[in-house]
């Protein structure tokens, strides 16, 4: 397993991230163990969580992917063993955090409290913004309207996360679904008002949605806020099982209607022309769209997602994988013709 610097932190996470938010729907609380177990024993040493998960959201099932890593570290005894990153989630539809999040200074400490009860910890390693209190282009919003009102200031966000970390609860800041210009707000605060530099930020890369390489991707190399990827397989698309309309069983997009973002007519085409390169060149299709995105220079951690052991294994064995030149070329190839239809 390769590792990176997180940030300017000092710490060093597994190229390899094990995203967790099917824990607490699509898998119980043994498997959820069970994939721990294994992430961690083949070097895995980072997790990454949310107060919101599971996915899709729900009243019944809110807090239980985080209840179940807790449950995992108190019978395990293997939290010195991992780099634990959680979120606190911004304002939204989801009345019953909170009776409606936002990243007020109250909020944002209440959050990190419930989260550490259920994590089963006396702290966090990298608690990040799941996603900005101000109206902007984030989950695939294009076309940028303009907005004055940012609602809570970031400010007001960064200075409780400070004092959480004075007071120990959490050890560092990463943000989520930011823009070029919240990346900038954010140090430019650290750097005026000696608050805490965010570390990384969690945005959507994939095949389908290289958005991030636009206006973010320089400030992830030239800032040493990395990118810590998410949606890597683009919903599990990029491994072809839906090709043709397939609907297989316990999948994602077979299970939940909600999830379009990496369907439709331009999607399935790219898709097949990913999915046909990989097979002519003797690759499975999931594992050379992963090995893609742990190649890029800016990425600091791949955070993968796993429903079943077979597809954790696949997952975790893409950090052996390099991609042969010819192979990286004819992508590029594929990405100039039809550059980032699911952004």
């Amino acid at each position: 397993m390769e590792y990176r610097p997180l940030g300017r932190t000092g710490l060093d996470v597994s190229v390899i991230c094990l995203g967790t938010m099917t824990f607490g729907e699509q898998n119980s609380e043994a498997e959820a163990h069970a994939q721990l177990d294994y992430a961690v024993d083949q070097g895995v040493n980072f997790i990454d969580a949310a107060e919101m998960y599971p996915v899709p959201p729900r009243a019944e099932t809110q807090g239980l992917t985080e209840q179940y890593i807790g449950s995992w570290l108190a019978g395990r005894g293997r939290r010195d063993d991992i780099i634990l990153a959680t979120k606190v989630t911004g304002p939204g539809q989801m009345d019953w955090i909170r009776s409606g999040p936002r990243l007020s200074a109250e909020q944002v400490t209440a959050a990190i409290d419930t989260s550490l009860q259920r994590l089963q910890t006396d702290y966090i390693d990298l608690y990040q913004v799941h996603w900005p209190e101000r109206q902007t282009n984030y989950f695939g919003k294009l076309g940028y309207t303009g907005s004055a009102h940012l609602g809570v200031p970031i400010e007001e966000t960064l200075t409780a996360l400070d004092r959480a970390r004075q007071a120990g609860k959490i050890r560092h800041i990463g943000i989520s679904n930011e823009t070029p210009w919240g990346v900038a707000e954010y140090l430019r605060l650290a750097n005026t008002q000696g608050l805490p530099r965010v570390a990384s930020i969690q945005n959507p890369f994939n095949l389908l949605n290289r958005t991030f390489e636009i206006g973010l991707a320089e400030f992830a190399e030239r800032e040493a806020v990395g990118l810590l990827a998410y949606s890597p397989l683009a919903f599990g698309t990029l491994s072809g099982k839906y090709l043709d309309n397939a609907q297989p069983a316990r999948a994602r997009l077979t299970l939940y209607e909600r999830f379009k973002r990496y369907t439709g007519d331009i999607a399935e085409r790219s898709i097949g022309r990913y999915v046909h390169l990989a097979r002519e060149h003797g690759l499975d299709p999931a594992q050379m769209a992963l090995a893609w995105v742990n190649s890029r220079p800016f990425l600091t951690s791949n955070i993968i997602g796993a429903t079943t052991m077979d597809q954790l294994r696949s997952n975790i064995a893409s950090a052996d994988l390099k991609l042969p030149q010819s192979v990286r070329l004819q992508i590029e190839e594929i990405h100039v013709e039809q550059p980032n239809p699911c952004p």
